[in-house]
C-alpha cells in the first residue's frame, strides 16, 4: 500500500472536501492523487500558500505547503475549494489556526 499525507493542514484544505492520509494499491495511483490534489489547492485555495508533492520514503508521498512572496492566484479562503473536482479524485480525498492560514 502507498500513503499520501498532507504534511501540514492550512484551513483551506480543512475546509475542503480533501481527506488526508489516502492509500493506494499502486504507485502510480498515489502519485497521480498527490500531483493533483497539489495542483488544484494551487489552482483553488486562498493563494498564500504553495503545495507540491514530494515521494518522501518507502511508500510514502508528501503534498508539502510553503509561504513565499508571490502567492499563487485562488479563491477566498472563506469560500471551500469544491468545484467538481472531487469526482476527479475519486472521492479520495478566516482564521486557520494552524500557522498556515488566512487572516
Amino acid at each position: 500500500m502507498y500513503k499520501v499525507i498532507m504534511e501540514n493542514e492550512c484551513g483551506c484544505f480543512k475546509k475542503s472536501d480533501l481527506k488526508n492520509n489516502n492509500t493506494f494499491e499502486t504507485r502510480q495511483e498515489a502519485h497521480k492523487y498527490a500531483t493533483l490534489a497539489a495542483e488544484i489547492m494551487n489552482e483553488d485555495f486562498c493563494g498564500k500558500h504553495s503545495f507540491y508533492a514530494q515521494r518522501a520514503y518507502g511508500d510514502i508521498y508528501v503534498i508539502r505547503v510553503t509561504t513565499g512572496d508571490t502567492p499563487t492566484i485562488g479563491t477566498s479562503c472563506s469560500t471551500p475549494a469544491t468545484d467538481g473536482w472531487e469526482d476527479e479524485l475519486n472521492s479520495n480525498s478566516g482564521n486557520c489556526g494552524s500557522g498556515y492560514g488566512c487572516n
